[in-house]
């Protein structure tokens, strides 16, 4: 029996370390033996995109051994799955003291959302020339719960549905290269539109937005879609700009 069945047979009480004021997240035991990297990879990634990165300018350590007693598997995928989220910028090794989440300068997220807008209005192009009208028209009823008043008082939920909008228009892009350049983007995008979504009237501005997109998509106004796409991310490029003082 290899170390990689013996260690998946454990089912320690997932808490994962982190120094910070930032929220410890649940780990979920990975209970197959099937492609241990691979799963970790998944998990150690939604382990970090459910942090609040930028609560605090406090350093948030990932504690390798720990994690993988959490996830209930051997340290080696562990840390071949850290090796690989070092190479796409969600954490970085500081040798003799440990793994570290990738808090993302204000510079860097500017030109994050700059080549986000670039992707989403290319979607958006590609939409009005072949997505099905069933497609589009589902695009509203994401926020029919946000109606009569309820935006502010489920503002984290609609946090949410807010990412779940960018990411389907990606996905209805069907545009396989398109997809797969914005997927890593985005999950580092995801973290600042969580917390710069209720700062100044951010809510309110998008969820007109994205009504106007919406229309825009319906009638299969191909250059408006592009445009109210693009000024829609540039405009978030714009808040963090102008406000987000704590990512300095």
């Amino acid at each position: 029996m290899s170390n990689g069945d013996r260690s998946s047979r454990k089912t320690h009480a997932p808490q994962p370390r982190a120094a910070g004021a930032a929220a410890s997240p649940r780990v979920e035991p990975i209970a197959s033996p099937e492609s241990f990297k691979s799963r970790a990879y998944a998990a150690l990634k939604d382990v970090i995109v459910s942090m609040d990165v930028y609560h605090s300018r406090d350093d948030i350590r990932l504690d390798e051994r720990r994690l993988a007693l959490d996830f209930g598997i051997s340290r080696t995928p562990v840390r071949e799955a850290m090796a690989q989220l070092e190479r796409e910028g969600f954490v970085r090794a500081v040798p003799r003291r440990g793994i570290y989440v990738v808090r993302k300068t204000k510079r860097e997220v500017i030109e994050m959302i700059t080549a986000w807008a670039a992707l989403e209005s290319m979607a958006a192009r590609l939409i009005t020339e072949s997505a099905e009208a069933t497609e589009i028209a589902a695009l509203r009823t994401m926020f029919t719960k946000f109606e009569n008043g309820e935006l502010h008082a489920r503002l984290d939920e609609y946090s949410e549905v807010n990412i779940e909008f960018h990411q389907t228009i990606i996905r209805m892009s069907r545009n396989s290269v398109l997809i797969a350049l914005a997927e890593n983007l985005f999950t580092h995008m995801r973290m600042i539109r969580r917390k710069t979504i209720g700062e100044q009237d951010r809510a309110d501005r998008s969820i007109r937005d994205h009504m106007s997109i919406i229309q825009a998509l319906e009638a299969r106004d191909t250059k408006r879609a592009e445009d109210l796409v693009r000024n829609h991310a540039l405009g978030l490029a714009d808040h963090v700009e102008k406000y987000a003082d704590y990512l300095d």
